[in-house]
């Protein structure tokens, strides 16, 4: 039983890595025992000091990747086979768009960003499933609460934080994709759930203190998020202790989309 949370075993590629949640995830991964590889466009992320015990670990590497590429995807898989001599568990963090007012979105723009949030995990997936099939794997996409609920607009205003809907119609989109996933690889032995993250601003992204003071408001907690708080839903779902879970969409937003 005391292992059941440990990583020991998982060769793990994480699209989206080098991100805010990105690398607190990747930290969490390490501390587990698990194989990391960063499939990122970022690779400056783990040049920085802070980020050395990191960058510095033999279980850690970087490969350089676009999402939107299926040949890339294919590569960063390869890569961590090369690297680590297998490849059984997949992490897709990543979320990209020319976003929009819903009464400005181009269909051109919309396209793309829905491809930036929703079609790249379809992707991501499609292109792990000969990797899987032999042995069984897992997947864990990433989702939002705004792929549940609607922002609240009162809050946001001219934050400069504001939420664009195809963003959250990509979101849900990953949620039901999730759902179906993880019915039709079941049988190949292969789990796929996804993390919903709540509130959990950037701060390079300079995000007002009224905004922040309201956003934290709006959960029971009556706090935002942290990395990580949200990097120990993926070791879960990555785990062992989650070996009975499929098709889950875990909701990590300190009670926000429960009242």
């Amino acid at each position: 039983m005391k292992d059941m949370f440990s990583l020991s075993k998982k060769k793990i590629t994480v699209f989206g890595g080098a991100g805010y949640i990105g690398r607190a995830l990747v930290r969490a991964i390490l501390a587990q025992g698990g194989k990391v590889l960063v499939a990122d466009q970022n690779r400056d992320a783990f040049d920085l000091p802070a980020w050395k015990d990191v960058s510095d670990n033999p279980d850690f590497r970087f490969f350089e990747c676009n999402v939107a590429k299926a040949e890339e995807v294919r590569s960063a898989y390869g890569a961590c086979v090369k690297e680590f001599g297998g490849f059984n568990a997949m992490v897709n963090l990543v979320a990209y768009g020319k976003f929009d007012d819903l009464s400005r979105q181009s269909d051109e723009d919309m396209a793309y960003s829905f491809d930036g949030t929703a079609g790249h995990v379809l992707r991501t997936i499609r292109e792990a499933i000969p990797y899987f099939k032999k042995e069984g794997g897992v997947i864990v996409a990433t989702a939002s609460m705004y792929g549940i609920v609607s922002p609240d607009y009162r809050i946001y205003g001219k934050s400069g934080q504001n939420n664009p809907a195809v963003y959250g119609m990509g979101k849900a989109a990953v949620i039901s994709l999730t759902r179906y996933a993880a019915a039709h690889l079941a049988p190949m032995n292969i789990r796929v759930n996804c993390v919903s993250p709540g509130p959990v601003p950037d701060p390079s992204k300079n995000p007002p203190p009224e905004f922040m003071e309201q956003l934290a408001g709006k959960t029971m907690l009556s706090r935002v998020g942290k990395p990580e708080d949200i990097a120990g839903a993926y070791i879960y779902l990555l785990s062992d202790a989650a070996s009975f879970v499929a098709g889950e969409c875990l909701c990590v937003d300190g009670g926000w989309t429960k009242w």
